[in-house]
């Protein structure tokens, strides 16, 4: 049997070019599993519900390998789940190379894509290893540069003391406080505690 994965991030988005490119591939409508949910995990229901249909030496399209997921290690787990313990084929359309269906020179496709996602694996890691470099060697540049981060630092006006004083000795109420300063009662009584 012949399924497909279509996948966008939010109800918002279109899934009318993945849906034409399972048409393209003969996937029948009602083997079309759609989720319009994050990639950032598997725990999507038409993901879910999908895998639990999918019995050996059924195929699997998928229009390019982000619709699968985001993380490339939950990538490389459920891809190995499918194509070996599942004992499926998968055909990402976008990119040829991971197409376990196809024997190259005696070579199985299931060989050269798992060694394809292996790289894509690596290269992924590595971009963000350098990605979070990067942006530690800025914030040391800027805190250089006297560039502060975070929230810019209460500056309490002058009755604030006089306030807190009143509160904490019970003659004046939180909201009172509050109110005379104009935040909610909650600053009020963390800045009166902090001070």
């Amino acid at each position: 049997m012949r399924y497909g994965y279509v996948r966008v991030s939010t109800k918002d988005q279109n899934i009318e070019r993945q849906m034409v490119a399972m048409s393209g591939a003969n996937v029948p409508a009602q083997n079309i599993f759609v989720d319009k949910v994050s990639g950032k995990d598997f725990n999507r229901p038409a993901y879910l519900r999908m895998v639990g249909r999918l019995q050996a030496y059924d195929e699997l399209y998928i229009k390019s390998i982000d619709r699968l997921g985001r993380n490339y290690e939950e990538i490389v787990e459920q891809w190995n789940m499918l194509t070996k313990v599942k004992n499926i084929d998968i055909v990402v359309l976008d990119f040829p190379l991971l197409n376990t269906k196809n024997n190259v020179n005696g070579i199985t496709g299931k060989f050269i894509a798992d060694l394809v996602l292996q790289v894509l694996s690596y290269v992924a890691q590595v971009e963000r290893e350098n990605i979070h470099k990067r942006q530690m060697e800025g914030i040391i540049e800027a805190k250089k540069r006297g560039v502060r981060f975070g929230r810019p630092p209460v500056v309490f006006s002058r009755d604030f003391a006089e306030l807190a004083t009143l509160w904490k000795s019970g003659r004046i109420s939180l909201r009172k406080a509050s109110g005379v300063l104009g935040v909610s009662h909650k600053t009020f009584a963390k800045w009166a505690r902090d001070s």
